[in-house]
């Protein structure tokens, strides 16, 4: 719903890294505001590690 409200504005991009460009901000101001920790995400953690290495943070 969030993300809704930032792109119903905009008519429509003009690529798809428009669009990731809006929503990366967006997104990492989001996730402040949660509250609960995400549910199995695990199997999706490892394989943003596996595909994205150098842009994951070490734990």
């Amino acid at each position: 719903m969030s993300l809704r409200k930032i792109t119903k504005s905009r008519g429509s991009f003009p690529n798809d890294d428009a669009l990731i460009k809006l929503y990366y901000p967006a997104l990492r101001n989001i996730s402040k505001k949660w509250a609960m920790p995400i549910q199995n995400c695990t199997a999706g953690l490892n394989r943003f590690t596996i595909m994205f290495d150098e842009r994951m943070p070490q734990h």
